[in-house]
């Protein structure tokens, strides 16, 4: 689909009075499932015009407890509404004993939890009658009880259940400063043939971890990571988008990060190679 943004309320007007930049736009599903005022008028005016990616927070695909039957056949309803190019969640739980904990909390990544995720994948692609894309989490701590690298449980759980993987360049950046592993080996082990969509953000150094918060432009070492998937991984094709979802600037400054994402992909990362901050 080419090179997309988030589809923010800060920038509805800039988007209605059709501002360029942007190929297509990612909504976020919970904030339009239960909306039948504006926020959803405006959503179908978009689609109208250009693709929509619908972006969940909330499927809680890791969790122990059942599946919300009523969040997926809202989803669904949504879905069958805006028809949308892709669907995706978080590999993250966030509900327990039937309370949302607002955050997108890390599985213990060994079999007992493949064995437990695929099913519960397989069930959100019947609902939906469509595969879904799990994105790759930004994560501050590990299991104990973790046994499979990040990249290969991920690689496994596309195989097992059929879905497809959004790789966040960002996440995975974040993920490795704070729990010391290879950036560059995590990217290299991801199935390149499931990747159906990139994103791209800024985090935040809170000095004793990286803290993504999509507040700022995305850092020299995530395009450098990016730079990698499209020219090692073969991954030019897949559509791309920048998230920027606090301290949201002005459409023009949003859209001159969306334009070096291209000139990244067009000429790889230009800057001199200063070396990799890549934990051993």
């Amino acid at each position: 689909m080419g090179f997309g943004v988030g589809l923010r309320a800060e920038h509805y007007d800039d988007v209605l009075a059709g501002a360029s930049g942007a190929d297509w736009y990612e909504a976020i599903s919970d904030n339009y499932m239960d909306s039948f005022g504006r926020p959803l008028a405006i959503l179908e005016a978009v689609r109208r015009d250009a693709p929509v990616a619908l972006h969940g927070v909330s499927l809680s695909i890791g969790s122990v407890d059942p599946l919300d039957r009523d969040y997926l056949n809202r989803l669904a309803a949504l879905v069958r509404r805006i028809e949308p190019a892709i669907v995706s969640d978080h590999l993250c739980w966030s509900r327990f004993g039937g309370r949302s904990l607002y955050d997108l909390l890390p599985l213990p990544l060994n079999e007992e939890c493949l064995d437990h995720v695929v099913p519960r994948v397989q069930q959100v692609q019947d609902v939906l009658g469509r595969r879904i894309l799990l994105e790759n989490p930004s994560t501050y701590l590990a299991w104990n009880d973790s046994t499979i690298p990040e990249a290969e449980f991920l690689a496994e759980l596309a195989r097992r259940a059929d879905c497809g993987l959004l790789l966040d360049v960002n996440n995975v950046y974040v993920s490795a400063m704070n729990l010391d592993f290879d950036p560059y080996a995590y990217l290299d082990a991801i199935p390149v043939e499931r990747v159906f969509q990139i994103h791209l953000a800024g985090f935040s150094d809170m000095g004793s971890h990286l803290f993504d918060t999509h507040s700022r432009p995305v850092d020299d070492e995530v395009w450098r990571l990016y730079a990698h998937a499209v020219e090692q991984l073969g991954l030019g094709d897949v559509a791309t988008m920048i998230e920027w979802d606090d301290d949201i600037p002005a459409w023009s400054r949003l859209i001159a990060e969306l334009d070096r994402a291209r000139a990244v992909r067009a000429n790889g990362f230009e800057r001199p190679e200063v070396g990799r901050a890549v934990v051993a």
